[in-house]
């Protein structure tokens, strides 16, 4: 007898524990239009509320992540581990656009499939997209002649890899329901198990502008990718980091991508984001077998970054992916028609910042979605963000400089972040940057 939807939306509605076989029938019926929008809104309103058992967890994710094309690398015979980095999600984070390419010019190999903005936060398929030419989402043969070539391809995922999660992602982004445990960790491991991976480090954010702010909430969900990741075969750890500022000096999209172009090729390197970059990168490196502790993976990811090995391999990619060659040393990004410095209301230092408010601002500029068919102007977003305990003031160094399309949208985007930073005499305290370890 077939599984009704109704039905399993129902049992989930009314606390129970769902079969393997219901839930395998929700993730098919998402991918062969069987289930239809407004029920997976409502499956994933009933998962948001009564939450899912480990076995729920472990069967949802294996279904997201079978229900597509399972890439195999084993043939590949590639002269080194397969390996990638995942965020849960912040503003500011670039981070996966330097981690790529410096595990590249150490020897590993990143299929780096990536998602676009969702809910507060931005997405690394959409700073690609910034690219002009750039092809974000190739076909799976592309996709393998570019990991071999280059080492790295932060992508998009192909049409044929976890095509539920797809469609399930983008009806979470608009309907309240991406702050769940249990679909954040289906989401992020279908994508990575589909992948074929030999090792994954996980950025798990808390914070102002984290998913989950509170960092036992967050702890809970670096616990449950650890978990579900190492008990389905593929070894993982998680960091916890600090999101409660914007992480570098720029959050949009092209504006990011031009700082990490920066921070590869010699430029400005912000403390807080090299070394949130540094860490992951070396966990990974660890993981992958190509170095035997943090300590020895650090002098590794230092010597690819200062030799230039990392930035090759950054042009390189955008390159074999349909961007400018010459990416590195013109500036081909979209630039936005205003531009402006947000004053600071009083003098003082930057005490605290509402990062999650500095996100739905850039979103509000069109750097983000409200729907899922909505377009991203990848020119606007903020840049020289003043960081937590520097100075500020009406005629000293602004909040940030604001890049925006029209002069309507940049009065409304300049009064949003004035009110999300507070600026006092001084700044308190502030949590460690990498807060814990998971394994």
């Amino acid at each position: 007898m077939a599984l009704l939807p109704q039905e399993i939306i129902r049992r989930k509605r009314d606390g129970a524990v769902l079969a393997d076989a219901e839930i395998e029938a929700m993730v098919r019926g998402a991918v062969d239009a069987s289930v239809t929008d407004a029920q997976i809104a409502a499956f994933a309103m009933a998962v948001f509320f009564r939450g899912m058992t480990m076995p729920e967890r472990v069967a949802f994710t294996r279904a997201m992540a079978r229900s597509g094309r399972v890439l195999d690398w084993s043939a590949a015979n590639l002269p080194g581990p397969v390996l990638d980095k995942h965020s849960t999600g912040g503003i500011g984070d670039k981070t996966s656009l330097i981690l790529a390419p410096i595990v590249a010019a150490c020897g590993g190999f990143v299929p780096m499939i990536s998602g676009r903005g969702l809910g507060h936060t931005g997405g690394t398929l959409d700073k690609m997209d910034s690219i002009p030419g750039y092809v974000s989402q190739p076909e799976t043969e592309l996709l393998d002649r570019v990991v071999r070539s280059a080492g790295c391809a932060v992508v998009g995922a192909t049409r044929d890899i976890a095509p539920a999660d797809r469609r399930i992602y983008a009806i979470r982004d608009t309907t309240g329901t991406v702050e769940s445990i249990d679909l954040i960790t289906a989401s992020i491991l279908s994508k990575k198990m589909a992948a074929g991976l030999g090792g994954l480090v996980m950025d798990v954010k808390f914070g102002t502008g984290a998913f989950m702010s509170d960092i036992g909430d967050a702890r809970a969900l670096a616990r449950s990718i650890v978990d579900v990741a190492n008990g389905g075969g593929l070894p993982t750890v998680a960091l916890l980091t600090d999101m409660n500022q914007p992480l570098g000096r720029t959050a949009g999209n092209a504006v990011e991508v031009r700082e990490a172009i920066d921070l590869l090729t010699g430029g400005p390197k912000d403390a807080r984001l090299w070394e949130v970059t540094a860490r992951l990168t070396a966990e990974l490196l660890v993981i992958g077998g190509l170095a035997g502790d943090v300590e020895a993976a650090r002098v590794k990811v230092e010597h690819a970054l200062a030799s230039g090995a990392a930035a090759e391999r950054f042009a390189r990619m955008v390159r074999d992916l349909g961007g400018p060659a010459d990416i590195l040393g013109k500036d081909h990004l979209p630039a936005a028609p205003v531009v402006r410095p947000i004053a600071a209301e009083r003098d003082g230092v930057v005490a605290a910042v509402d990062a999650r408010a500095i996100g739905v601002a850039i979103v509000a500029l069109g750097g983000g979605r409200t729907r899922p068919e909505d377009g991203v102007d990848h020119a606007v977003g903020l840049t020289e963000i003043a960081a937590i305990g520097e100075a500020v003031g009406p005629k000293g160094r602004p909040l940030a400089l604001l890049h925006a399309r029209d002069e309507a949208s940049a009065a409304a985007a300049e009064a949003a972040i004035r009110a999300a930073v507070a600026v006092a005499g001084t700044a308190p305290a502030q949590p460690a940057l990498v807060a814990e370890r998971i394994a």
